[in-house]
């Protein structure tokens, strides 16, 4: 869902300003003939979740996304207990509509809130207040979704620890079932990185997350990956397939996909056109690109993800989701072990603490 109302200084998604109402209705038909095009990747396979991503995919009607959900279960089917989320801007929260998205099949919500200081989510670009944040977690509460992220950032321009702090004690007051705390980054391609905010210094940064990371485990928020936090049973399923390495289909402007062709003994990643207008030109391919990963890559490309995961991943998913052998990577993994940047167990492949902190190091060996 590529639309929004205004871009932010810090986003590198694909995201479009819309001076005139979106095109609904003419955007859902190219979704489902869109999705309808990517069938031959589902390999008779179930859905075990669904990310209504953006953009801001909270200015779509609670009907429009009932019509993909619809589409996606009759043409693929769902796992009995699918996930299916939408991300959410407080600024375009309105009670009834999220009842709506209920009921029409929405049952994890996303909400973009990072940061309860007005100050920062001036700087950061923002369309919604603190007061607005509060309250739309609260109307999410009311119409019974139960299951909610919270998006939070943190290393804000000029932002000291103790701002951070309050904005995840503020958070947690809320009682998601979800918090993702990521540290803000200046991407290519954004307003920041053509004119850099001051942003925290490394001390801080260090100091907001050994703080931070107390008081979400205190609040009883188990970290399971290297920004994410989470009560019990409640990670993200969508997230947790992604850092496995598993499959997924994108559908929409922009959307990225990485599926495995079984027969063919293949693993492709594809991208659909960016820009909205030309992804709604029925004369046009969605997708821009269709590339296969070669097999040299797909060590690397396999602990990218899963090494993100703080409990990593049983050594059989290695050959499961590369069908590569083991032995492949198992060199590397014992060097690495030695330097403690990796857990020296048998049969899960995991990173140490301080082998995330040294992340980009550890992949080198792959």
């Amino acid at each position: 869902m590529p639309w929004c109302i205004k871009k932010c200084p810090y986003c590198d998604f694909n995201s479009h300003t819309s001076k005139t109402e979106i095109p609904e209705k003419e955007y859902l038909i190219s979704l489902i003939d869109d999705l309808n095009k990517s069938l031959n990747f589902v390999q008779s396979r179930k859905l075990s979740s669904i990310f209504f991503g953006g953009g801001t995919p909270s200015l779509f009607s609670a009907r429009a996304i009932g019509e993909i959900i619809s589409a996606a279960d009759s043409q693929i089917g769902f796992d009995k207990n699918i996930e299916i989320t939408l991300e959410v801007n407080p600024g375009t929260f309105e009670q009834k509509k999220f009842s709506d998205y209920k009921i029409n099949g929405i049952n994890r919500l996303s909400i973009g809130i990072q940061s309860f200081d007005d100050n920062k989510l001036l700087d950061l670009g923002r369309i919604h207040s603190s007061e607005q944040a509060i309250s739309a977690v609260e109307k999410a509460k009311l119409v019974g979704f139960d299951n909610i992220n919270l998006d939070l950032m943190y290393g804000l321009p000029k932002q000291a620890p103790t701002q951070a702090m309050n904005d995840l004690k503020l958070a947690i007051e809320l009682a998601p079932k979800h918090i993702s705390w990521y540290q803000l980054t200046i991407e290519p391609n954004t307003e920041f990185f053509n004119k850099p905010p001051l942003l925290a210094n490394d001390v801080q940064i260090e100091l907001m997350q050994d703080e931070g990371k107390k008081l979400l485990a205190n609040a009883g928020y188990e970290q399971y990956e290297i920004s994410a936090y989470c009560k019990v049973n409640k990670k993200s399923l969508h997230n947790m397939n992604y850092w496995k390495f598993g499959d997924y289909i994108g559908i929409g402007a922009g959307a990225h996909g990485k599926v495995t062709l079984a027969e063919e003994k293949r693993i492709v990643r594809t991208q659909k056109t960016r820009s909205p207008k030309d992804y709604l030109d029925s004369e046009k391919s969605y997708t821009s690109s269709f590339k296969e990963i070669d097999h040299k890559d797909l060590p690397l490309e396999f602990m990218m993800n899963i090494l993100r995961i703080n409990r990593g991943v049983p050594r059989e998913v290695f050959k499961n989701r590369t069908g590569l052998s083991y032995a492949i990577i198992e060199p590397s993994l014992v060097k690495l072990k030695r330097r403690l940047l990796i857990e020296d167990l048998d049969e899960v492949i995991c990173s140490t603490h301080k082998g995330r902190l040294f992340l980009n190091s550890v992949l080198e060996y792959f």
